[in-house]
C-alpha cells in the first residue's frame, strides 16, 4: 500500500511539473535596426504599410513613448541584453567606431575626441538569454547581433543557436542571397534576408513548440544599405506619387540636412518585407496554437535614419533620428503582447526604456533576476496590466553619448523626467532644457526661463554619470574652428542639392537601382 501511494505520489508530482513546464509563457522578441518612431502604421505612417506588426500592438500593448538607450545601435543592444544603462555595460558607441586622436582619421575636424569604449559585450554578469536558458527554456537568436566578435557571439551570451549574427553592423553583401555572412549559408537565390531569417526563426519554433522557448530575431533591417524588390518599389513609387511629391525634401538642422517626407519607395519595400517576415513568425505561433502562450515583443535599437546613412526617412513631427539627442534619434516603436496580462489594443504613454525588457520577460516568466547583477531597468507588469504607477511615471531616465554620431548628433547626455528634458553637451557645456508636453518638437529651448529646474536636472545628471563611471570625451588640442566651419558650409551648400536630386530620383519613373539586388525575386 505504501509503495502504491508513493508511486501515485511521485506521479502527481510529475504531472503537476509537467503542467507548469507547458504553462511557462514562450517569449518572442522582434528587433528591428534603425526603425524610426513614425515608420509603422501602427504609429502614425500613413506611407508605410506594417499590417503584421501592427497585430502586436492590436492584440498588446502600444508604448506612445517607448524609447532605446542609445540613439545608436550597438549600445543600446548591450541593454537589451542586460537590462543596464549603456555606461555600466561599457558599449557606448557603435562597436567600430574610432575614438580618441583616431578620430582625426575621420576627417571631420570635431572639437573633441570621443572616449574608448568597449568593443565586445562583457561577460561579468547574466544576460536575457543567459537567464531564460538557465531556467529551462531553448534560446535561439537570429539577425543582427553587433555586440562583438569570437568569443562574444550570441553562443558566447546564452543562446544555444544562432543563425547570422556577429560582429557586423549591417547586411554584408545586402539583402538577398546570396549573402556574405559566415554564419548565414547561402540557401536561395533571391531571397530576401528578412524571410530568410524570420523562416528560420518559425522552423526553430516548430521543432520546440512542445518546452518553453526564448526566440530573439534580429532583424538587419532597416539599416542601410536599401535596397528591396522591383515589385516592392512599384507599388510604394505609385503611393508616393499619389500622396504628391513635394519640391523639397530635406532641412538643414545644426549639423546636417534631415529628411522631412516619408516617400521613399525602397525604404517602404523594406519595411514591408520586414512586415512579411513578422507575419511569418507569428502566422507559426498561430498555426501551432502556440500564441495564447506566447509573449511577443517589438521595438527598434534606435530612431530612424533621418540624417546620414541613407538619409531614408523622417521622424516628424520629432527632431532629429539616429545618432541624434533630440526625441527623433532615440524614441521607438515599443509594443508587448502578453496573454492574460495585456488588454488587446490598449496604449500607455509612461515613458520606457530598453532597459525594461529585460526585468518585464523575467517577471513574466516567473524567472528571478540575478541577485548580485545590477540591473537599471524595472518590471513595466502593472502598466501592461491597465495599473497606474507613480514611481514608473515619475523615474528619471538617462542616457550618455560621448560620441559623435555619423547622422549629426554630438557629445551630449541626457535625462528626462516626466515631460521635462535636459540634454547636457559636451563641445561647451551648455544644457538645453524642453517640455515635452508643449514642445514636442524640441524647438523652444526654456533653460534660461526655468534655472532651478535645469539645475536640478543637471544635478541629477551629473550624480548619474557619476555613479555609472560615465567616460567623457576631451578636447582635441588640433582643431580648427575655421575648418570646422568650411567643412559644414560645403556640407550644406553642395551635399544638400545632391540630396535633393538623389531622392527625387528614387520616385522616378525611370529609376534603376545600381548593383544587382534589382534583380531579386520575391
Amino acid at each position: 500500500m505504501k509503495k502504491i501511494l508513493l508511486m501515485a505520489l511521485c506521479f502527481c508530482l510529475l504531472t503537476t511539473t509537467l503542467t507548469f513546464a507547458a504553462e511557462r509563457p514562450n517569449v518572442v522578441v522582434l528587433l528591428a535596426d534603425d526603425l524610426g518612431w513614425r515608420d509603422l502604421s501602427a504609429c502614425g505612417s500613413t506611407y508605410y504599410e506594417s499590417p503584421n506588426i501592427d497585430r502586436i500592438a492590436k492584440e498588446g500593448m502600444l508604448f506612445t513613448q517607448g524609447y532605446a538607450t542609445c540613439q545608436v545601435c550597438s549600445p543600446s543592444r548591450s541593454s537589451l541584453m542586460t537590462g543596464k544603462y549603456t555606461p555600466l555595460t561599457g558599449i557606448t558607441d557603435w562597436i567600430g567606431a574610432k575614438t580618441g586622436p583616431d578620430w582625426r582619421k575621420t576627417g571631420r575636424g570635431d572639437s573633441l575626441l570621443p572616449p574608448e569604449y568597449s568593443h565586445n559585450l562583457n561577460h561579468d554578469g547574466t544576460t536575457l538569454a543567459e537567464a531564460f536558458r538557465d531556467a529551462g527554456y531553448k534560446t535561439f537568436f537570429a539577425g543582427k547581433w553587433h555586440l562583438g566578435g569570437t568569443g562574444s557571439l550570441p553562443t558566447d551570451h546564452g543562446f544555444e543557436i544562432n543563425i547570422g549574427g556577429n560582429h557586423t553592423g549591417g547586411p554584408r553583401g545586402g539583402y538577398f542571397d546570396p549573402y556574405q555572412n559566415p554564419q548565414l549559408p547561402n540557401r536561395k537565390a533571391g531571397e530576401p534576408l528578412p524571410i530568410r531569417l524570420a523562416s528560420e526563426t518559425a522552423s526553430f519554433i516548430r521543432k520546440n513548440k512542445d518546452k518553453p522557448f526564448l526566440a530573439y530575431l534580429a532583424f538587419y533591417s532597416v539599416h542601410g544599405p536599401i535596397q528591396t524588390s522591383q515589385k516592392h518599389w512599384k507599388k510604394f513609387r505609385e503611393k508616393a506619387v499619389k500622396q504628391g511629391l513635394p519640391e523639397k525634401r530635406f532641412l538643414w538642422d545644426r549639423r546636417l540636412p534631415v529628411r522631412q517626407v516619408q516617400d521613399c519607395p525602397i525604404y517602404a519595400g523594406m519595411i514591408a518585407e520586414m512586415d512579411n517576415g513578422v507575419g511569418l513568425v507569428l502566422d507559426t505561433l498561430k498555426e501551432l496554437g502556440l500564441e495564447k502562450n506566447t509573449i511577443v515583443v517589438f521595438t527598434s535599437d534606435n530612431g530612424g535614419v533621418s540624417s546620414g546613412d541613407a538619409y531614408a526617412t523622417s521622424n516628424l513631427p520629432l527632431r532629429g533620428g539616429k545618432g541624434r539627442q533630440w526625441e527623433g534619434g532615440i524614441r521607438v516603436p515599443y509594443m508587448v503582447k502578453a496573454p492574460g496580462v495585456t488588454k488587446p489594443g490598449s496604449t500607455c504613454s509612461v515613458p520606457v526604456s530598453g532597459i525594461d525588457l529585460y526585468p518585464t520577460l523575467a517577471a513574466l516568466a516567473d524567472i528571478s533576476l540575478p541577485k548580485k547583477q545590477k540591473v537599471c531597468g524595472v518590471s513595466l507588469v502593472p502598466l501592461l496590466e491597465g495599473k497606474a504607477d507613480k514611481p514608473l511615471a515619475t523615474r528619471d531616465l538617462f542616457w550618455h553619448y560621448p560620441h559623435y554620431g555619423n547622422q549629426g548628433g554630438e557629445p551630449s547626455s541626457i535625462i528626462r523626467n516626466g515631460n521635462w528634458k535636459l540634454i547636457h553637451y559636451y563641445e561647451d557645456g551648455r544644457d538645453e532644457l524642453y517640455n515635452l508636453a508643449t514642445d514636442a518638437v524640441e524647438q523652444k529651448d526654456i533653460a534660461a526661463n526655468n534655472p532651478e529646474m535645469a539645475k536640478a536636472m543637471r544635478g541629477r545628471l551629473d550624480q548619474w554619470l557619476k555613479a555609472t563611471s560615465a567616460k567623457l570625451p576631451v578636447k582635441d588640442t588640433q582643431y580648427d574652428a575655421k575648418k570646422f566651419a568650411a567643412r559644414m558650409n560645403n556640407t550644406r551648400t553642395k551635399r544638400m542639392p545632391g540630396l535633393e536630386k538623389q531622392h527625387a530620383s528614387f520616385v522616378s519613373e525611370n529609376y534603376q537601382p545600381k548593383g544587382n539586388w534589382w534583380g531579386s525575386k520575391d
